[in-house]
């Protein structure tokens, strides 16, 4: 009885896809095709829950994507985290595609202690635009996929490219419009931009302000604090991060409990307060015992300019420099 010949993509219709521990040469670009088919699966319908499924069956919880293009203004690099990658893959469908899958050729992998990596250098992310015309969109570029080495085997960085696209649409609406010299114009104007809708583009654009205050969002979220203490706390596990010696973790307690700064301040401004009237004290007893000594050039420009009394008296007070109370000498 001869066997039919092994299939590396053929995966039990009884049971879930059999990932091994070790090295497996077509595993990395099986994971792509199986992207694939869970984008081709989407239905009309489909939610944020829907995509935050997507992007946790795929994608690590610290993993990071990253865009690098070229626009009319110069070079674009955008890169998102975990929690913004959902968003993204949604903007593509919402800005009129109906269908997203990704075609790799000669594709390189290399296995290191934990991650496997993908480097395909001819890679096309192929997209259908439905409106406002039947579009197909072939973006061409680099993609660099960094997967985690375990049985789950989902992306930690992806790194897409893009060096060119190309807008196809078919002769037969061509054929159509033939005599309608609007529509032809209509028809050469290009839907997208490197490959990428509008609605993706400013959704990057936004994703610059907004990744900078996740963790702002998800501490007031966590520990429900006012976005000026978020804010400070970010900033003072910053500033430990930076002054903490090399081999010591920073002490994060403050981050937690922001109120304990609030209560420390007044106390330290009170200890201020009774130093200065201490000094004040000591210099108004040396003022007033040793005439015949040199005076310091500040008490001598205190008197000078002191006020006169009330019966024209001069020097019936002793200058208190240092923000306490006027003290009256024994000779009033």
């Amino acid at each position: 009885m001869s066997s039919a010949p092994h299939d590396p993509f053929y995966s039990s219709p009884f049971g879930p896809f059999y990932r091994r521990h070790s090295p497996y040469m077509v595993q990395p670009e099986y994971r792509i095709y199986e992207m694939n088919k869970r984008l081709q699966s989407r239905s009309e319908e489909c939610d944020n829950l829907w995509w935050d499924a997507f992007s946790t069956e795929f994608f690590e919880d610290d993993a990071t994507l990253t865009l690098s293009f070229c626009l009319e203004d110069g070079p674009k690099r955008y890169t998102i985290g975990r929690t913004l990658i959902p968003r993204y893959f949604s903007t593509v469908f919402e800005g009129g595609v109906t269908e997203l899958y990704f075609v790799l050729k000669h594709s390189k992998e290399s296995f290191h202690s934990s991650t496997i990596t993908l480097d395909c250098d001819q890679c096309s992310m192929i997209t259908q635009h439905g409106k406002p015309m039947f579009t197909k969109v072939c973006t061409e570029g680099r993609l660099i996929l960094e997967f985690a080495f375990d049985d789950l085997m989902r992306i930690k960085t992806w790194h897409f490219t893009i060096r060119q696209y190309r807008e196809l649409i078919p002769r037969s609406i061509l054929a159509v419009h033939a005599q309608d010299p609007g529509v032809l114009e209509q028809l050469s104007k290009n839907i997208t931009r490197v490959g990428l809708t509008n609605f993706t583009l400013n959704y990057l654009r936004l994703c610059v302000i907004l990744e900078p205050m996740q963790e702002l969002m998800s501490r007031h979220k966590t520990y429900n604090l006012s976005p000026r203490d978020c804010l400070k706390t970010c900033l003072f596990q910053k500033w430990q991060r930076m002054v903490a010696p090399p081999g010591h973790p920073p002490n994060f307690k403050s981050e937690i409990f922001p109120t304990n700064h609030k209560k420390a301040e007044p106390a330290r401004q009170t200890t201020t307060k009774r130093r200065k009237r201490k000094n004040s004290a000591s210099s108004a007893s040396s003022s007033g015992v040793g005439t015949g000594k040199k005076r310091s050039p500040a008490s001598t420009f205190s008197l000078s300019t002191q006020p006169k009394a009330a019966g024209g008296v001069t020097g019936g007070f002793s200058a208190a420099r240092g923000g306490g109370w006027p003290e009256a000498e024994p000779g009033m």
